[in-house]
């Protein structure tokens, strides 16, 4: 129990942890499977189930949504297989969404069906543990990890080392399982932050120290024999309805051997010391703030051990951002990967069975996602590059999608959250549709769209960034937007800010048609012109 919260009366999430860890829930799935929804205890239903990944959703009520674990984004032709015959079972209530975190949620699921689907999961290696509430999410990694021929440390072993830490295995872990509030972790593997680092509450950006160099651990530290390799540490980043703030340097570099050791020290500093009493003030960089970084980091050293050594004076993120849509060199010979355009991450059964088609006929039956929500299959040799290209599903999957439509990201929206104040998704589509028509580009624009101010679509580091919200028209209550700007991905990444609040998305077409033009380059095209004279 942390300092905070044994002065202050707990509120209602810590009440229900200390009434009965999270985990225990993995043994009574049976019974809930032969109760039914209806008639489990509300507090199992609504919240303890998310320890195993299952997430009950009061706007489709008896269709559940279920969050896997995918670290560093990557999963198998017969894992893809899985997830596809388990939304094939619910026809039009089934599919799946691409997260920003390199994962994937299954929509449409019934608690009857739970123990078959555990089981199916247990045989491919799938994991849906500690994927929800107080919990380590999905750990980010680079999605070209061990394929791109510039990349500086291939992350998906570290990444996997650190799931397994967190989850023992896949088999669940209460040390970490009963944090002060959820937590992301990436690692950074490339020259490009693929992972946006800056919105991490732990990020390891890859970073250089000197020969020569002296760190932090005092007088009797010896100089570096040579340039070494390791990550600068971010800590805090996070995005919430309360507040929203870009990581901050911890002035703290580590060997990737200590990567995991580290994670551990941070999240056992956080789990017994960060806050609880107010759940809008429970994130990391709340803890932070309370005590100080210089506090904060001398606490981290104490549960890892030794000191840490100083930052690199810089990191080595100095490439723009990549979307890794299109056919790309590996750097084994001869073989290719290839990113596909997946329309705002949404999956159906049939398009997730053909992708674990392609896998399997193309390359060697792996899939990798993005955090832009989409898809790269890796391990194409060039002489099968000629068919692959010929193949009917790149019609709807893209490798070569519009300027406009390539970076569009949304999350769930209404349809599915009941968090989500507008629709997004489909709204989404339809607007980058029309405005497509409408302008010529000649450089991508990112929009996110986001529900709601949780902003699962982070909006503030797009381009364009469209948080939904209510607004007030003619004396009625409308779907509406405010509108972000300015948020930078990439080397140099920040966040945008809010520039127009309250949009009716009724009226929201031309306002993005003025900003396109005026800010992004965009022109209208000689039909448009037409119709507007």
């Amino acid at each position: 129990m942390t300092d905070t919260a044994t002065t202050t009366s707990l509120n209602k999430f810590e009440k229900l942890k200390a009434e009965k860890d999270g985990l225990a829930i993995k043994s009574e799935i049976e019974k809930f499977a032969s109760l039914g929804w209806e008639a489990m205890n509300e507090t199992d239903r609504d919240h303890r189930l998310k320890w195993v990944g299952v997430f009950f959703r009061p706007v489709t009520p008896g269709k559940f949504m279920m969050r896997l674990r995918m670290p560093n984004g990557i999963l198998t032709s017969s894992q893809m297989r899985v997830l596809a015959q388990v939304v094939q079972r619910y026809g039009d209530d089934g599919c799946a969404d691409i997260t920003t975190r390199q994962n994937i949620q299954l929509r449409g699921i019934r608690i009857e069906d739970l123990p078959d689907i555990f089981n199916r999961f247990d045989a491919v290696g799938l994991t849906s543990i500690q994927s929800g509430m107080d919990n380590v999410r999905n750990i980010t990694g680079d999605p070209v990890a061990g394929l791109d021929a510039d990349e500086l440390y291939d992350t998906r072993e570290l990444v996997q080392q650190i799931q397994d830490m967190l989850t023992n295995k896949g088999e669940g872990n209460p040390e970490f399982s009963n944090l002060p509030r959820k937590f992301n972790i990436a690692i950074a593997g490339g020259r490009d932050n693929s992972v946006h680092a800056e919105i991490n509450d732990l990020a390891f950006v890859p970073a250089f120290k000197e020969a020569g160099e002296q760190g932090s651990r005092g007088a009797g530290e010896q100089n570096f024999p040579s340039k070494i390799f390791g990550f600068n540490i971010l800590v805090g980043g996070f995005f919430s309805a309360k507040r929203c703030e870009a990581a901050i340097p911890l002035n703290a570099w580590v060997a990737p051997e200590d990567v995991v050791a580290l994670c551990r020290a941070v999240l056992e500093v956080f789990r017994d010391h960060g806050p609880r009493a107010n759940r809008q003030k429970s994130r990391l960089m709340w803890l932070i703030d309370e005590w100080g970084l210089d506090k904060f980091r001398a606490e981290v050293e104490n549960r890892l051990g030794k000191s840490l050594i100083s930052a690199a004076p810089k990191d080595e993120i100095d490439w723009e951002k990549r979307d890794h849509i299109g056919i790309y060199k590996q750097k084994q010979a001869g073989l290719n990967y290839i990113g596909l355009h997946i329309p705002v991450g949404r999956l159906d059964a049939e398009g997730m069975f053909e992708i674990a088609r392609l896998a399997e006929v193309y390359g060697t039956g792996e899939i990798r996602f993005t955090v832009e929500q989409n898809i790269v299959i890796p391990n194409i040799a060039d002489s099968n590059l000629a068919t692959f290209l010929t193949e009917t599903l790149l019609e709807r999957f893209s490798i070569n999608p519009s300027l406009l439509a390539r970076s569009l990201v949304s999350c769930t929206g209404a349809q599915f959250c009941n968090f989500a104040l507008i629709e997004t998704k489909n709204r989404a589509l339809v607007m980058i549709k029309a405005l497509e028509e409408e302008l010529t580009f000649t450089n991508p624009v990112r929009i996110h769209w986001t529900g709601c101010p949780n902003s699962c679509g982070q909006p503030q580091v797009a381009d364009i960034g469209l948080m939904g919200t209510k607004t007030r028209k003619n004396g009625k209550t409308l779907e509406g937007v405010d509108i972000y700007m300015g948020g930078k991905v990439g080397k140099d990444a920040h966040l945008g800010t809010c520039v127009i609040k309250g949009i009716p998305c009724e009226d929201l077409q031309p306002i993005l048609q003025d900003l396109l033009i005026q800010k992004f380059g965009a022109k209208l095209n000689k039909e448009a012109l037409v119709v507007s004279n």
